[in-house]
């Protein structure tokens, strides 16, 4: 059984067996979120995903996870090849959306 409590600052959840009384607590703090950006890039300047996989190197999957924000660890290798394509700084792509 899971519940979870949530305020501005950071989540607390309650995990374990209530009856059994086994309950630990858990704080997590909220960061903050990083997106990706490459959509509003792309769109902005007419260029298609496929065009960009080709360009880079890179595999349409990748380029469409980065397109549609999903990207769960950040390869500095395809964030460089996309910003050589693009000719385009890291910022660019990269923008950090605090609490």
């Amino acid at each position: 059984m899971y519940i979870v409590k949530a305020n501005y600052y950071n989540k607390i959840i309650l995990r374990g067996d209530f009856t059994e009384k086994t309950v630990s607590i858990i704080t997590i703090k909220d960061y903050g979120k990083i997106d990706i950006c490459l959509k509003e890039i792309l769109d902005e300047r007419g260029v298609t995903r496929s065009h960009i996989a080709k360009a880079s190197n890179t595999r349409f999957e990748v380029i469409n996870k980065w397109y549609s924000n999903k990207v769960e660890k950040l390869d500095l290798d395809v964030l460089a090849r996309i910003c050589y394509v693009l000719d385009c700084s890291p910022s660019d792509i990269i923008k950090y959306n605090g609490k």
